[in-house]
């Protein structure tokens, strides 16, 4: 008898980390961790550890259309993850693969490695505006990419209104602008969207965790974020929860060392089963 059981299914497209801490490593791992089932589009392979990005490798554009296909025709995932895309062809495959489905789409716009290595060319940024933002529900930059997207300073909230903005008319549904990079040792991430015709601004304030063990941190959070929604959580409530489980896995892989550079977080901390719907 053919089984009417299915698990919630989320799609990673992104590029692999050598060192396990980052990309689709870091995804299936937080997918794992939060009782999801994951499948993967791998849009590149690095060459990189604690330290750094050493090389990349970008894989056929193609190839990557061809694997998202085939996970989406056969597993049917209800939500698609988007990570490192590395240059404008595979952003258009990506773009004309996901047009044929109807599927919630988490994006994190990874465009620089923690140690400063680019991982994604100006014209594929540029691209991702035109072709991805209008199919996105969320995307979640920091806020270097942030400033990088959309060309404005964000030096108060006012300016990342605009900012959020300049994002929201393109067709994204709701944008989480992550404070990681900001002074102080609070952080707050600001979530904004539209609410009929009027701005809605939510925060999400944590205290800063002193550690060195933070790669893999906006990977996770945009997996995590999936991965509740696939579970049939609200995209605030998502936000919410993926926040509480990063904070988490920061606090409980705080002081473990791995590598000599930037280690990752705990993943594992408290995993889940897998949950059936």
């Amino acid at each position: 008898m053919e089984s009417t059981k299915s698990y919630p299914i989320v799609l990673s497209i992104a590029g692999s980390d050598s060192s396990g801490g980052a990309g689709i490593q870091a995804d299936i791992k937080t997918f794992s961790a939060l009782g999801v089932y994951g499948a993967t589009a791998i849009t590149a392979i690095t060459a990189q550890n604690t330290l750094g990005v050493f090389s990349q490798l970008h894989l056929n554009p193609q190839l990557v259309y061809e694997q998202i296909c085939c996970v989406m025709d056969d597993l049917h995932p209800s939500v698609v993850k988007i990570g490192m895309l590395a240059n404008a062809e595979i952003v258009h495959s990506v773009a004309d693969a996901l047009s044929k489905y109807n599927v919630t789409i988490v994006l994190d716009p990874v465009m620089v490695s923690t140690s400063g290595h680019r991982l994604l060319s100006v014209e594929a940024r540029d691209v991702i505006k035109e072709r991805l933002l209008p199919m996105l529900t969320i995307i979640t930059p920091n806020i270097p990419e942030m400033i990088e997207l959309t060309g404005m300073n964000l030096l108060n909230i006012t300016d990342k209104e605009t900012a959020a903005k300049h994002l929201l008319d393109f067709g994204v549904r709701y944008v989480l602008l992550k404070g990681g990079h900001e002074d102080g040792n609070i952080k707050t991430d600001f979530l904004f969207y539209y609410d009929s015709d009027s701005l809605v601004t939510k925060t999400f304030s944590s205290e800063m965790i002193v550690t060195p063990n933070t790669h893999g941190t906006g990977c996770t959070l945009s997996s995590a974020i999936a991965s509740f929604i696939a579970k049939g959580f609200s995209v605030e409530e998502s936000v919410a929860k993926a926040k509480q489980y990063v904070s988490d896995a920061i606090f409980y892989g705080a002081d473990i060392a791995i590598g000599n550079g930037h280690g990752p977080i705990n993943h594992s901390f408290n995993p889940q089963k897998m949950i059936v719907l």
